[in-house]
């Protein structure tokens, strides 16, 4: 390729990726520039304008910078010359044995072999690779006509994350020469819209999840694209810098076939938009959500503002700060089984004594929250628990029906504690059966230093004996405020101990054997 590449041409220099938004003379300087918008904003020094004027406009503020036409600039390889590289090694030319260094040796182990070039020549057979991952490979377009579908047809997955590419027709006349593609990753790269629809049309016919995270592209540009994917499954919309969404094509049919979307780490904050935009997509089960910036979550004004098949919601480290939030959020997902919610100021330190009786209470459909499954045990502690709080905590009966959608159908299947005796006897109920459980905390990974612990003075925690050894760690981790893993070991009888590893995460403690008095020793892995 020519030193004076055409605009949208994408370059790599020095290790950086960027775009070509400008070729031409600048004034008062000399020669030819090349304006670059570079996918690490920090590599920019503006966003096009030099001396008050513009040359070029980026789509990231001040990512970009004027650069020389030079023969240290990449414009990339061809698909098979990045497979060639990535999957083949040259033959070496010799029958004399070569000497191999295992791998799992760490170099210690050196051995001699024979025949190395036969092997790999076998290994060189690219039409048996059903995963390939060329991520910063440089590929930069397709071969000609027919050269991949000959060399590696029975590509599945493929990766060309971090790449070269310019555009989705390069994409897509890549994609028409691997007819089993399923899955194919495009992370970090800059496309351009594609001019040639047939040709898109055809390409994505069997894809069934794509990964767009770090594009940067609209919404509505990843729409565009997707209307030629009649069979994707999942969406990743991730660090895209996404604010507000665009709403379908309205001239479109509704999606039927998406089931999963992720948007981790955008900055959306608009539920309402959100829901709107997501409308579109009739059949869609699991939405991720986590580091966006919703803070709040307005009940519904209709039913068709509903999406009654998302059943998975993971929320986690957002803005939530108040619990009208989770109880419309019920409402907007009327069949949400899987929560995640942790990192939000509801679960906060200073809240989150109850938030997660209290959530599993308003959310009656809820099966798993924050990874954590919901036993039919614990959601009847939780339901009264959360009843004798509600009942404490408002003034009258149509503060509580108001406050509280859930109320009347908890007062219904547990009975309704509407005077001070049957408050009693609820709590009395409850706090009958907490236990008290010992936590001695060992400095020791390996809990060696047991008799030096157990005449330390030990944590005190009063749980219910339904709580999963997993909502103990979490339980524990938030009275110590520490985040890292937490080993446990019981202390038995017969003074041995047995380790209760993070395999058994989901057993209720009571089937552990951790009964009233319990000693536990416990030990915090650094970070």
């Amino acid at each position: 390729m020519a030193l004076l590449p055409p605009k949208g041409t994408r370059i790599k220099l020095a290790d950086h990726l960027g775009t070509v938004r400008f070729v031409g003379n600048v004034e008062n300087t000399s020669g030819t520039w090349l304006g670059v918008e570079w996918d690490d904003a920090r590599r920019g020094k503006h966003d096009g304008i030099k001396d008050g004027k513009r040359y070029f406009t980026c789509r990231v503020q001040n990512a970009g910078s004027f650069i020389r036409p030079s023969a240290n600039i990449s414009f990339g390889k061809s698909f098979l010359e990045a497979m060639t590289s990535r999957y083949i090694e040259a033959p070496h030319g010799s029958e004399t044995p070569e000497k191999v260094i295992l791998g799992s040796s760490q170099g210690a182990i050196v051995v001699e072999a024979v025949r190395l070039d036969k092997i790999r020549g076998k290994l060189a057979d690219l039409r048996q690779l059903r995963e390939v991952s060329l991520d910063n490979q440089e590929v930069a377009r397709c071969d000609a006509a027919g050269a991949v579908r000959e060399t590696c047809p029975g590509i599945r997955g493929l990766d060309l994350s971090a790449s070269l590419l310019s555009s989705w027709d390069i994409v897509a006349s890549i994609a028409c020469e691997l007819p089993a593609l399923d899955r194919l990753a495009l992370n970090r790269n800059r496309l351009q819209p594609a001019t040639d629809l047939v040709v898109m049309k055809t390409a994505f016919v069997h894809l069934t999840e794509l990964q767009l995270n770090g594009t940067m592209l609209t919404w509505q540009e990843m729409q565009t694209a997707t209307a030629a994917m009649p069979n994707l499954q999942l969406i990743e919309m991730g660090h895209n810098s996404l604010t507000q969404l665009q709403t379908g094509d309205k001239s479109q049919p509704p999606n039927k076939s998406v089931r999963v979307i992720n948007l981790d780490s955008n900055a959306c904050s608009d539920w309402v938009h959100l829901w709107k935009s997501l409308n579109h997509y009739t059949s869609l089960q699991r939405l991720l959500m986590t580091s966006n910036c919703i803070g709040a979550i307005p009940f519904p004004e209709n039913p068709q503002q509903e999406l009654p098949s998302v059943k998975s919601i993971s929320l986690s480290h957002n803005k939530i700060n108040a619990w009208s939030d989770v109880d419309a959020l019920s409402s907007w997902c009327p069949g949400l089984e899987t929560l995640t919610l942790n990192g939000n100021p509801l679960t906060s330190q200073t809240q989150a004594r109850h938030s997660r009786p209290f959530t599993i209470s308003k959310i009656p459909t809820l099966l798993t929250l924050d990874g954590a499954d919901i036993s039919l045990r614990e959601r009847a502690d939780s339901e009264i628990l959360y009843l004798t709080q509600v009942l404490r905590a408002s003034g009258s009966e149509e503060e509580r029906v108001k406050g509280h959608p859930q109320w009347l159908n908890l007062c219904e299947k547990h009975g309704k504690p509407d005077d001070a005796e049957k408050r009693n006897n609820s709590q009395d109920k409850l706090s009958q059966r907490l236990i008290a459980l010992n936590l001695y905390r060992s400095l020791s990974p390996t809990a060696s230093d047991r008799g030096q612990v157990l005449a330390s003075e030990p944590l005190v925690l009063r749980v219910l004996p339904t709580m999963t050894l997993r909502t103990l760690r979490m339980k524990a981790g938030k009275m110590l405020k520490i985040k890292t893993t937490i080993l446990f070991w019981l202390l038995q009888v017969d003074g041995t101990l047995v380790g209760l590893d993070v395999d058994r995460d989901q057993q209720g403690i009571d089937w552990l054997g951790l009964d009233e008095g319990a000693s536990i020793l416990f030990h915090v892995v650094q970070a």
